[in-house]
């Protein structure tokens, strides 16, 4: 199984093939609602893509929503309770 990937809108979709169904499918990546695609044909495929990222960007518009923005430019990383001291006491200091 092969895996690529399709970028929309700012929208990242990963690309799979099912040699036994004959079937591209996919699902919008980074973000939390599932929006899945398929299709028989790399155009179909994309069309299919395009218009789950549409759909879904329509469908927060029409309920006053943002839409969840995939790799916002931030993410949260654990550590241990001392480096963050010291991450902080050097961020209050310039360094």
């Amino acid at each position: 199984m092969a895996k690529n990937y399709m970028q929309y809108k700012g929208y990242v979709g990963s690309v799979e093939f099912t040699e036994g169904d004959g079937v591209f499918h996919g699902k919008v990546v980074g973000v939390k609602p599932l929006l899945s695609f398929e299709g028989d044909s790399v155009r179909g495929l994309i069309e299919d893509f395009q218009n789950s990222v549409d759909e879904y960007l329509d469908f927060c518009n029409e309920r006053g929503l943002q839409p969840e923005k995939p790799y916002k430019g931030s993410f949260n990383v654990r550590v241990g309770a001392d480096l963050h001291r010291q991450a902080v006491v050097a961020a209050e200091r310039g360094v």
